[in-house]
This record gives C-alpha cells, sequence and structure tokens, in this order.
C-alpha cells in the first residue's frame, strides 16, 4: 500500500494551509493594517467637512473596497493581479493631496473626481511602467526594502505613544507601558518551540495586549453597539464626482508615487517569498491597483495601492501563501459590511499596534539589509546605497523639508520610500547603466578587493544549496553546518567508523582519501590530549 505524498507548490505563495490558520493569520494580517487604512478617510473626511456619521461611511467603504482589491491583488484573473501576498488599501501618499483639493473649494466630489481621472490615466500608463523593472537590481531593490522598515518606524513610535499628539495622554507611560508589553510578548511568543504559535505570534500578541488594556481601562468597547449593524455600500453616496484639471493633475503625480510604491512592495515581498516576479507580473499587480483605484471613487473611497507593513509580517511570520492575504481580504470585506466589527476592531488601543508595529517594520528592514548583502560593494554601489538611504530618510527625520519647494516637488518626495526608490534607480542608472566617467578603481568611499571563491570552498556544495539569514542551507531547508577544519575531519573519521560498524560502504567528498582522514583525526585527538593535561 502506497501513500500519497502530498506535493509542494510550485510557487511558494501559491501554498494551501488549513482553513483555520489561513483565517488567522488573515487576521492577524487586517489586524497590523487596521489604522492605516481608516486614518486616511478620517481624515480626509474632516478636511472636506464631514460629520461624524458621513466620515464612518467612508471608513467603511475603505474596507470594503480595500478587500476587494486585496482578493483581486492575490487571487488574480487574467491581467489583473500579481498573485502575491500583498494587502490593498486606500492609500496614506494621496491623503495631502486630497486634502488640498477638498479644502481648495471642490469638497469631497472634488476629491473623488480628481481620483477617479487619474486613475484612469495610471491604468493606460501601468503597462509601460512595469518595464522599469530592469532599473530595480538587488542595489535598488535593497534600499527601496530597508527604506520601507525605516520609514514605517515613525509611525510605530506614533502609534506607541498613543497616536493622537493632542491627548492628554500621549507619550505617557502607560501608553509606552502598554506598547513595551505588547513588544514583549510577540518576543516570548516568537522564542516558543511551537511553529504555529510563534507565526501568530503578533496577532496573539494584539489579542493578550488588547485583553490586558481592557482590564486597566486603557481600552474602550462601548461604542461596538452603537451604529448599524449591516450596511451595504452606495453608489456614489456624496453625489457623483466633479472634475477640476488642477487637482487631476496634482493627482497624476501622487499616481506615479503610488505606482513607484507598489512595485517597490512587488519587488520586495517576492524577494522576501522567494518567488520570480518579472515586468509582466508587475504590469498585472499595477493594473489590479489602478482598476481598484478606479472603482473606489464610486463608492466612496480613494486611490488604492499596497500596504508596506504587510510585507514585514511575511517577513517576519514566514508565511507567503498569498491565499492568507487573500482570507484578510475576505474579513476586510466583511468589516466593510458589518460596521459592528469594524468598530471592534477599531476599539484595539494604537499603543497595542505599536508595540507590534516595531518587530514587524524592523523585520522589514532587515530583509533590505539581507537583500543588500547580496551585493557587491566594490564598484559604485556603496555611493548608491548611502545616498539613497540618506535621501530617503530626509522626509522621515524631517516633515517640513520639502514645505517650501514646489507642490509637485513635495508631493513626489513627501514619502521616505518614494524618495529613495527615486534616487536608488536615478543613481543605479548614472553609475552602473552609464558606464562613461566610473572610475576604475570604484568609489573613492570604498576599496575592497574583488570578491572570489576558492575551489576548495565550494567543493561540497550541492544543487539547491544556498545562503540565508547568516546559514547554508540545503534543498530540503535544513541547516548544513559550517565547521573547521578540524571539526570537519573528526565528523568524517566518525562517519568512516559507523559505516564499518554497519557493513556500509562509505561515501566521501571527492578528493578526500580515507587514510589521510583516519590519520588526521587522530594526530588531533593525541593533540587534544596532550592540551588537555
Amino acid at each position: 500500500m502506497t501513500v500519497a505524498r502530498k506535493s509542494r507548490p510550485a510557487r511558494p505563495e501559491d501554498e494551501r494551509l488549513p482553513l483555520g490558520r489561513t483565517f488567522a493569520y488573515g487576521l492577524q494580517h487586517v489586524l497590523t493594517m487596521y489604522g492605516g487604512i481608516i486614518a486616511p478617510p478620517l481624515i480626509i473626511g474632516a478636511a472636506a467637512g464631514l460629520g461624524p456619521g458621513e466620515q464612518a461611511v467612508l471608513v467603511a467603504c475603505c474596507l470594503f473596497v480595500g478587500g476587494l482589491a486585496t482578493i483581486l491583488q492575490t487571487v488574480g484573473i487574467p491581467f489583473f493581479g500579481c498573485q502575491l501576498p500583498l494587502v490593498q488599501g486606500t492609500s496614506f501618499a494621496s491623503v495631502a493631496t486630497l486634502v488640498a483639493i477638498a479644502q481648495d473649494g471642490g469638497g469631497i466630489q472634488a476629491v473623488f473626481g480628481a481620483v477617479l481621472a487619474a486613475a484612469v490615466i495610471g491604468f493606460l500608463i501601468a503597462p509601460f511602467f512595469a518595464r522599469i523593472v530592469r532599473f530595480f537590481p538587488p542595489v535598488v531593490t535593497g534600499v527601496v526594502i530597508t527604506m520601507i522598515g525605516l520609514s514605517l518606524t515613525p509611525v510605530a513610535a506614533n502609534w506607541a505613544m498613543g497616536g493622537n499628539s493632542s491627548a492628554a495622554d500621549y507619550a505617557s507611560l502607560e501608553n509606552i507601558g502598554l506598547a513595551a508589553m505588547t513588544l514583549v510578548i510577540v518576543l516570548a511568543l516568537s522564542k516558543v518551540g511551537n511553529a504555529a504559535i510563534s507565526r501568530l505570534s503578533i496577532l496573539l500578541a494584539i489579542v493578550i495586549g488588547t485583553l490586558v488594556a481592557w482590564g486597566i481601562g486603557m481600552a474602550d468597547f462601548s461604542q461596538v453597539g452603537q451604529g448599524a449593524f449591516f450596511a451595504l455600500p452606495q453608489p456614489f453616496a456624496f453625489g457623483p464626482p466633479t472634475f477640476h484639471a488642477g487637482a487631476i493633475i496634482s493627482m497624476v503625480i501622487v499616481v506615479l508615487v503610488i505606482l513607484t510604491e507598489t512595485t517597490a512592495d512587488i519587488l520586495a515581498v517576492g524577494e522576501i517569498a522567494k518567488t520570480r516576479v518579472d515586468s509582466r507580473r508587475i504590469a498585472d499587480g499595477l493594473r489590479a491597483d489602478m482598476i481598484s483605484s478606479i472603482a473606489a471613487p464610486v463608492f466612496n473611497t480613494f486611490t488604492q495601492s499596497a500596504f508596506a507593513q504587510n510585507v514585514g509580517l511575511v517577513a517576519i511570520t514566514g508565511v507567503k501563501s498569498r491565499f492568507v492575504v487573500t482570507a484578510g481580504g475576505v474579513i476586510l470585506l466583511i468589516l466593510g459590511l458589518l460596521p459592528v466589527l469594524g468598530r471592534v476592531v477599531a476599539s484595539i488601543p494604537l499603543p497595542v499596534l505599536g508595540g507590534a508595529g516595531i518587530v514587524l517594520f524592523g523585520t522589514v528592514a532587515a530583509s533590505g539589509i539581507r537583500t543588500l548583502s547580496k551585493v557587491q560593494f566594490s564598484g559604485q554601489n556603496l555611493i548608491i546605497v548611502s545616498a539613497s538611504i540618506a535621501f530617503g530618510m530626509i522626509p522621515v527625520v524631517a516633515e517640513g523639508f520639502y514645505e517650501h519647494f514646489p507642490a509637485w516637488v513635495g508631493t513626489i518626495f513627501h514619502s521616505g520610500i518614494s524618495s529613495a526608490a527615486v534616487m536608488a534607480v536615478a543613481l543605479n542608472i548614472v553609475f552602473n547603466e552609464i558606464k562613461a566617467g566610473n572610475s576604475k578603481g570604484g568609489s573613492v568611499f570604498h576599496a575592497a578587493p574583488p570578491r572570489m571563491v576558492k575551489t576548495e570552498e565550494i567543493r561540497s556544495l550541492r544543487e539547491g544549496d544556498h545562503y540565508e539569514a547568516g546559514k547554508l542551507i540545503d534543498a530540503k531547508g535544513d541547516e548544513v553546518p559550517v565547521v573547521t577544519a578540524e571539526q570537519f575531519t573528526v565528523a568524517l573519521a566518525q562517519h568512516l567508523k559507523a559505516c564499518d560498524e554497519a557493513g556500509i560502504e562509505p561515501e566521501l567528498p571527492d578528493g578526500v582519501d580515507r587514510r589521510e582522514v583516519l590519520q588526521d583525526a587522530e594526530q588531533s585527538a593525541r593533540q587534544n590530549h596532550v592540551r588537555s593535561t
């Protein structure tokens, strides 16, 4: 009787997990990005002069459309969706521009009109934009992934302090203590030997942190029962959109930034999932982004893009299945249809999310550093990395840096991610694509010898072996010990003796002589005995 062995999917992202775990991991994704997806409608709605009830409609619509966009991006249909574990939602990159449009007299209808028109333009240029993938080698993607993590760290810090700088308890020891407790829970659960618990460490830490906060009076669930239980989004609930040339032009610039950030996120999650990402896949992802953004204003919401913080969740949990994120999209969809569930999730204290966010966003930065470890820094790459990261950090550490520049400059460079991406791509073209003028010795900032590997160092490598997180991993995913020459000889000698006792013909690496191994092991044992006495 033969037992059928479950075959591994051809791509890591196609793995299917049990239904319960799939939705548990999906909920973890939703909780990670929930604060980010509900903030834009609240900010833009307030700028447009909408009341609390109307802002609640915007929030529900953001969740509904974000769920649909996530399902499209992860499941995919021909020409739409990159089929990667990417969560979609209302882009924060558009907030400043949409607030300006709303306050310039056009109101919320002008906001929806600008989003609709700019998204159509973005949809038309998406296939051409995807061809820039050749300008995203590891030196660029590593910078962008690192910058995603670094630029999101202030978000985690702000959440840890309470999220609202005008609140009386902002940055209080209670808020920061709650965030620190959540962080400790994440680390403790990650240390547990159980793989399932470790992968759910973020979700479990958020649940435990929320229960503790509720027990000490820092979480308020009194608003959960107020308002409608079920609500179906109404198209054009605020009236038909209006179109203004200036608003549309400014939003087209924002859409270009969103396309850049989504491209970076697709490349980042592809790198983390160890799966192939080509220009066609990027184009499918960008088209899904833009078709969702076209549908968004119809259902009373704004531009859609991939959420960078969820890239970090993929990295920290190691769960690469796109169907997990599809489950997250279903949960978002349900939250949009059931405002009561949305109010439950909204009651999670921001300090709890901040404690979890510190690990999440730091993991993204670490993934970028791992990508950069593949880069050869003996040429011009050091200056590319250093200048791009420093340039990307400018809007992160100095928010008002572009305050007196033309509006379009601030729109492009207000995000550390887009700033670093633009600079890294530009410098890569200047130094690595255009060879003229480059010094033969490489960058003046670094003079390292050429990287080489000796023949004897790779003699024992086999098909599928690879280096990951500082460890040598074989094709089965098992770690291959890295030993000294003495340890290597002793281990081989023990292998020979074990084979002799079992009556098995031993296998030895090419070029290794049996007698020499036994002699060297015996000599090493004598030397160790002498040293010990």
